[in-house]
């Protein structure tokens, strides 16, 4: 099934992110963390690409899985960041061979010590190029693309990257996921500016539950997220607390998605971290909303 089949519904649905193992012998226990979340019949889920494309093989195992046992709409990552244009076309085949239909086009990481300036030359420099040669190998594909609420890091400000982001969706994006964001007001201001653009797209508000204090530094590096002082209050209260923070955790992420459903913005997907506890305690919060 298509994404968009999904997106332009108006009625609420929560998805889940989770990401291959980032050493061979853990997927055993990925794969068993993805069947208890797949089992939660979310409207899809998302597998990344492995970290520096090392366990990349297993995303489209799992999206397989997914998708072909497990009856799971599935949205399988594509990074390009420093791949040929050969290497590309050859993810793409096997992308189309394993029956997936719903691509998520991102740049990735840049390597450690890479400066964005390094790209001189490349096939993909960027995102968009990549949602080109997905449009123009397969028009049938359901391409999804990244956004960020509080601006891109690399960008030098909040309507250059929204200029960019024009030029994706008018590439082909189908849709659009955004980063992490711990202020709904953030994503409210974001949306008003996009479509004052003329982007158009469904838009799908990304929200990952902190379950423990080590992962704020984390998130805050890999997205450069605001985080409220209700939210800095919450971490300094219960942090040290491991039940107590994980509990917390949750509940703020569930009240955020209440608050989005409540104005309008009917798809969450969440980056539950291959964590099914994660992903049960939001789906049991949320189970009269969505009608489970």
């Amino acid at each position: 099934m298509k994404l968009t089949e999904i997106l332009n519904r108006e009625t609420p649905s929560i998805s889940f992110e989770v990401f291959p193992p980032k050493q061979d012998t853990d997927f055993a226990d990925v794969e068993s963390a993805v069947r208890q979340i797949a089992h939660l019949r979310p409207a899809f889920m998302s597998v990344t690409y492995g970290a520096g494309g090392g366990t990349s093989r297993y995303t489209l195992a799992i999206a397989e899985e997914l998708n072909r046992t497990l009856g799971v709409p599935t949205l399988a990552h594509l990074t390009c960041v420093s791949a040929t244009r050969q290497s590309v076309r050859e993810k793409i085949a096997q992308i189309r061979a394993a029956g997936i239909e719903n691509v998520m086009a991102l740049r990735g990481d840049l390597p450690a010590n890479m400066q964005p300036s390094d790209r001189i030359g490349w096939d993909f420099p960027h995102a968009v190029d990549l949602v080109r040669e997905l449009r123009a190998s397969d028009a049938n594909f359901c391409i999804g693309g990244a956004c960020y609420p509080e601006i891109h890091p690399e960008s030098t400000d909040q309507k250059a990257d929204i200029r960019y982001l024009r030029e994706k969706a008018d590439a082909g994006c189908d849709f659009l996921t955004t980063q992490m964001f711990f202020d709904n007001h953030l994503l409210y201001n974001f949306l008003y500016k996009i479509r004052e653009a003329g982007i158009t797209v469904p838009v799908v508000a990304g929200i990952m539950p902190i379950t423990n204090a080590r992962q704020v530094e984390r998130a805050i590096k890999l997205s450069g997220s605001m985080m409220p002082q209700r939210f800095r209050s919450l971490v300094d209260r219960f942090g040290s607390d491991p039940a107590a923070m994980s509990q917390a955790g949750i509940a703020y992420a569930t009240d955020q998605i209440i608050d989005l459903f409540a104005n309008g913005i009917n798809h969450v997907h969440v980056y539950s971290m291959n964590k099914p506890f994660v992903a049960e305690q939001i789906t049991a919060n949320l189970s009269a909303i969505l009608g489970k």
